[in-house]
């Protein structure tokens, strides 16, 4: 036999090495390395038959206790009712609906519970730069209504309105149906206050006029409300021989009441005077109850509305404001 080379040597001393450094120490473990709980003590207790899980030990009698699971939340009671508002607008409004989207979210709940949505109405929008920024509009807030219409004020965008929402909300229907302006108002608790207790059919409410020695004949545009069965009638068979008759082009508001009274409909009715109102020139008429105050038609007279009903109160003092 060969003695071995200084190559072999070399060879053999890194098993050496290997040897002294792992498999010694395991087969006499020192005290520091004994009780560890590294990633190899882990490793060998799967390797001898423990569950991959981790299982949590119970505290120690000095831990403090672990913390109880919250209660299961209760659920939210259900509203008393559900109105649905669409503000008849255009698409080149788009600063007033940021005034009346904000003035909205700042409203309190309404009290009694009521399920209100708010929904900005159109007829079909025909400019693409319109439709580009109301598509905008869509996908950030969601409450949008274009309906298959010429845009008008008096040309039947209102029966257009009306007529469709029983269609378009099917699945999930009102109880009430309101039609209002963007140049409204509209004191959400306190409507939903006159709401309260009133009937779910066969619903008038608003600004009621009186001509001809009929009582309200009709409501003001500024704002009024009809029950559901009524929003279903008008998108019904039952209103085509009046409304043919009859034409839904006119002063919409005026038309409204003229359909229901000849059809026999909307019998209970409510007036809201004189908690619904223009707001006059000078701006010296708002009254504490307000439940709707029309007319506002520049920024001056929604800044002097929010004033009013502190609307534009408790704002956080900060070094990056100063308002006067």
């Amino acid at each position: 036999m060969k003695p071995p080379t200084p190559t072999s040597y070399l060879l053999l001393a890194p098993l050496a090495i290997l040897l002294i450094v792992f498999v010694l120490p395991s087969l006499h473990p020192s005290p520091s390395r004994a009780g560890s709980d590294g990633l190899g003590v882990l490793c060998a207790r799967r390797a001898g038959g423990f569950p991959d899980s981790l299982s949590v030990a119970a505290p120690a009698s000095d831990s403090p206790p672990l913390p109880l699971p919250p209660p299961p939340t209760q659920p939210e009671p259900e509203p008393e009712f559900s109105l649905l508002v669409g503000i008849l607008t255009m698409p080149s409004r788009r600063e007033r609906r940021d005034i009346v989207r904000t003035a909205y979210a700042l409203q309190p709940p309404p009290t009694p519970r009521a399920r209100v949505d708010v929904r900005f109405v159109f007829c079909n929008v025909t400019d693409p730069v319109d439709a580009a920024l109301l598509s905008l509009e869509i996908k950030r807030h969601g409450d949008i209504v274009v309906l298959s219409c010429a845009e008008n004020m008096n040309d039947g965008k209102t029966y257009a309105y009306l007529s469709a929402v029983p269609r378009l909300f099917a699945s999930t229907p009102y109880d009430y149906v309101m039609k209002t302006d963007d140049d409204t108002y509209l004191r959400v608790a306190e409507l939903a206050k006159e709401l309260r207790g009133k009937p779910r059919e066969d619903v008038y409410l608003g600004y009621g006029y009186a001509m001809g020695g009929q009582p309200m004949p009709f409501m003001h545009g500024m704002g009024y409300v009809v029950s559901w069965d009524v929003a279903s009638w008008l998108g019904g068979a039952g209103a085509a021989e009046i409304l043919a008759r009859n034409d839904t082009h006119g002063p919409e508001d005026l038309m409204v009441g003229k359909w229901l009274n000849l059809a026999g409909k909307g019998r209970n009715r409510y007036d809201l005077k004189p908690r619904m109102y223009d707001l006059n020139w000078d701006m010296d008429n708002f009254r504490p109850d307000t439940v709707a105050v029309h007319m506002l038609k520049d920024n001056y007279r929604w800044a002097a509305t929010f004033r009013y009903f502190n609307v534009t109160a408790g704002i956080q003092p900060s070094d990056l404001y100063h308002l006067p």
